[in-house]
């Protein structure tokens, strides 16, 4: 069986949504459904932050900085095609944090194709056939103006800057022929689920559901679950850290993939009309343990194991808490409202969006 390998890059202007769309991406697409997810970090944030060279300060030009920018991010590519054909997975899944035609944005256009010619006589139509897929996520500085810093308090762009570079950056990957915008007409979590549509289609999987069911069980027997439907199971262990600003709620989470394992830094901000908006990012394990040490001493850590299967074409998902051995809670994502259970499965109540099964209210409680 040859290898499936789809190229996908995430651009847009400051704040616009990449980081969290990476961390949905990774929590999407695991080994345990067959897929392995590269990444490749932005190359300019690597250079200026790893090297020290950057195009201002007086250490160069914009201009010459771009060549340091289109060799490192070449390098990474092909790393990331050679790691793809390594790799034990058939579906491989690359993610590129901003691409070539990105460094379009910060010079003219012929200083960029005479730059992009110096490798190997590169033209903008050859980068162009070599992504998949281009998902533009829109500033926040365009139609979210109140989220623009959030999750990011040392960001210095203006929202003047943002929006100019979202458009100077969307005219730089115009000639795409597979581009998509995803603005901010909604709220985050659209946006966020909007994003990750369009990635189901690249990739030609059944797009997830939006809408969510979510039910008290009792405890069905997964062994046999598990054989009937193979169902994938995922470890997680979710910790709540201590309030440091009361309009901010933060977590840290550690997902088990097989032998893999991914970590994650959240927070859910409070907005002023009562909404809710998350912003996440991947972390390391060294910043993981870091984080450990700031847990709410008033809160359980959650740990829970998730069985996910599809029936009748909807997907179902079963957290089992090692706390609860009589009872489970199921989601069913689906299109519409009519919910086909399978048989094994014993409903004792809808408790869709009852607070008391809740993460945080679960990791006061630690009782189904």
């Amino acid at each position: 069986m040859s290898k499936r390998i789809v190229k996908i890059v995430l651009t847009g202007g400051p704040a616009a949504g990449k980081t969290t769309l990476t961390s949905q991406i990774l929590k999407e697409f695991k080994q345990e459904d067959g897929w392995r997810v590269i990444t490749i970090p932005e190359t300019a944030t690597d250079l200026i932050s790893g090297f020290g060279i950057k195009p201002f300060g007086n250490c160069m030009s914009m201009l010459a900085f771009q060549d340091f920018v289109i060799a490192d991010q070449l390098h990474k590519e092909k790393l990331a095609l050679a790691a793809a054909e390594i790799v034990p997975e058939d579906n491989i899944l690359i993610i590129y944090d901003r691409a070539l035609l990105d460094d379009k944005a910060y010079i003219t256009d012929e200083e960029f194709a005479r730059v992009l010619s110096k490798f190997d006589g590169r033209t903008e139509a050859s980068v162009l056939a070599n992504y998949d897929m281009v998902l533009h996520l829109v500033t926040c500085a365009k139609g979210a103006e109140f989220a623009y810093d959030l999750g990011n308090n040392a960001r210095t762009e203006s929202l003047e800057y943002a929006r100019e570079m979202d458009d100077r950056t969307l005219r730089a990957w115009s000639a795409h022929p597979n581009l998509k915008i995803i603005d901010n007409s909604v709220n985050f979590a659209d946006k966020i689920q909007r994003a990750l549509q369009e990635i189901y289609r690249a990739v030609g999987e059944p797009e997830p559901m939006a809408q969510k069911h979510k039910y008290l069980i009792a405890m069905p027997d997964m062994e046999k679950l598990t054989t009937i439907y193979n169902a994938a199971t995922l470890d997680m262990m979710q910790t709540y850290l201590r309030e440091t600003n009361p309009a901010v709620e933060r977590r840290i989470r550690q997902q088990r993939n097989n032998d893999d394992y991914l970590y994650f830094y959240t927070e859910k901000h409070l907005m002023p009309d009562g909404t809710k908006w998350d912003t996440e990012k991947p972390i390391s394990q060294k910043e993981y343990i870091r984080y450990l040490m700031e847990g709410d001493p008033a809160l359980h850590t959650v740990h829970k194991t998730k069985y996910r299967f599809t029936y009748h074409s909807q997907r179902f998902e079963i957290d089992v808490y090692p706390f609860c051995g009589d009872k489970a809670v199921l989601f069913c994502y689906i299109g519409g409202d009519h919910v086909v259970l399978p048989p094994e499965i014993q409903v004792l109540r809808d408790v869709t969006g009852d607070p008391a099964f809740k993460n945080k209210q679960l990791a006061k409680t630690q009782k189904l």
